[in-house]
């Protein structure tokens, strides 16, 4: 019989967990014989001790035991997926997923709401009018099958056992654990189905993993739970110290996904939508060469084929994405001007403070129960590297709010020795 106590005080004295250990603690989680202090407890236990590779490829399995597993039955069998650990302006998704999609990839997409400073792809989207993001499994498979794409909110029915302890790690200070943020992301990812994965692992000021060095053993540690499973798994480190591209907030990056997909987004935005599109075309051996994989990303870009897939996505989950582009959310704004008070090249901009302004305009959430403005937001108008002029100054930013926000007068554009501060280059594994 499982005794959480003891399993617990194995592990706070460091003692290595033997997998059926941990599938009777899963087991008991999903089916109440763990009380949730109890699975508290053991979650702070890991923070201080840790889990090895081994023990967390196990409590990666088991979560994704505990709910349904989808199963992608299509005749090519290139189902791929793509997942970020979340930052400041990131609508990569709504880019990269769209062109996977174009390019012949099937790509049914579990996606997540923003808490904190980080947006959601899921409340992005519902910027749109009429936009359906709670698709049933039959819903999913037909789009899918139809369109070759998806984003949708994941299901209760998939890795229950991470809903419950995410629920106890984010009120309890556990949240910040590699293994256990390794094994709360693959879980969800394995009972996905999908046999090919690109991970986005976020570092910097604007991310989850402020530094290079845990981002990378996150992102290490992810792909061998996906390899351990089956999954070939390729992995980005990417920098979230600047926000990506030139709009935060819900709809502002809605709209500056749409112009990428016509081919005239942030450079910075394309590059990494085309880089993970085409390691997934390499790794589903849709394209095996690495310049193919490329190049036939870069097509179907510029063609507009990924631009009508997402709009065919938004027609089948409800959406009118005609009415959006007429009348976006932002537009319905007051518009605030903020001007430089100095002269000079912009060396940075700071992401954590961009994104924790946008949610105090009402763009984020402080719970999970918050409404969300999809309105408000921040389009940077001087990026790294851009000249703004003497006061009364160039314009660094335009941003949407309903009401007058307190202005906060720490520095959030830094001036620079050098011109241009180049971002670090994503490195793959």
């Amino acid at each position: 019989m499982f005794d959480p106590v003891a399993f617990i005080a194995a592990k706070k004295s460091g003692a290595r967990h033997p997998p059926g250990q941990i599938r009777s603690f899963v087991q008991g989680l999903v089916g109440g014989e763990v009380a949730d202090y109890q699975a508290a407890a053991w979650a702070m236990a890991v923070c201080f001790k840790g889990l090895d590779r081994d023990e967390t490829v196990v409590l990666a399995e088991e979560i994704a035991a505990s709910g349904a597993r989808m199963d992608w039955a299509l005749p090519d069998g290139r189902v791929v997926d793509k997942h970020s650990t979340g930052g400041v302006g990131d609508k990569v998704s709504l880019v990269a997923v769209p062109l996977a999609a174009a390019c012949g990839l099937a790509v049914p997409k579990l996606s997540g709401r923003g808490l904190g400073i980080t947006g959601g792809t899921l409340d992005k989207l519902e910027s749109i009018p009429g936009m359906r993001v709670g698709l049933d499994e039959s819903e999913l498979r037909a789009q899918v099958a139809e369109h070759g794409l998806a984003i949708a909110a994941q299901s209760e029915a998939i890795a229950p056992a991470d809903g419950i302890l995410y629920a106890l790690r984010d009120v309890t200070a556990t949240i910040d654990s590699i293994p256990l943020i390794a094994a709360s992301v693959m879980s969800k990812k394995l009972a996905g189905g999908a046999s090919t994965l690109a991970l986005d692992v976020k570092c910097g000021r604007g991310a989850f993993m402020p530094a290079y060095d845990d981002a990378f053993a996150l992102a290490e540690l992810m792909a061998e739970i996906g390899s351990a499973a089956g999954v070939t798994v390729r992995a980005y480190v990417s920098s979230m110290d600047h926000p990506l591209g030139r709009a935060v907030g819900n709809s502002l990056e809605v709209s500056e996904a749409l112009e990428a997909l016509a081919g005239e987004g942030p450079p910075d935005v394309v590059e990494l939508a085309l880089t993970i599109v085409a390691g997934l075309l390499r790794d589903s051996g849709a394209r095996p060469a690495p310049r193919a994989a490329r190049e036939a990303a870069g097509r179907a870009l510029a063609s507009g084929a990924a631009r009508e897939k997402f709009a065919s996505m938004v027609r089948s989950q409800g959406g009118d994405l005609d009415g959006f582009l007429a009348d976006p959310p932002h537009e319905r704004r007051r518009r605030v001007e903020v001007r430089s008070e100095a002269e000079g090249f912009v060396d940075g901009i700071d992401a954590r403070a961009i994104g924790a302004l946008v949610r105090s305009l009402g763009g984020g959430r402080l719970t999970k129960e918050d409404d969300v403005d999809h309105g408000v937001g921040i389009r940077i108008l001087a990026g790294r590297g851009d000249w703004v002029d003497a006061p009364p100054g160039g314009p660094l930013a335009g941003g949407r709010s309903c009401p007058t926000p307190a202005v906060d007068r720490s520095p959030i554009w830094s001036r620079p020795r050098s011109n241009f501060l180049p971002s670090r280059r994503c490195r793959n594994r």
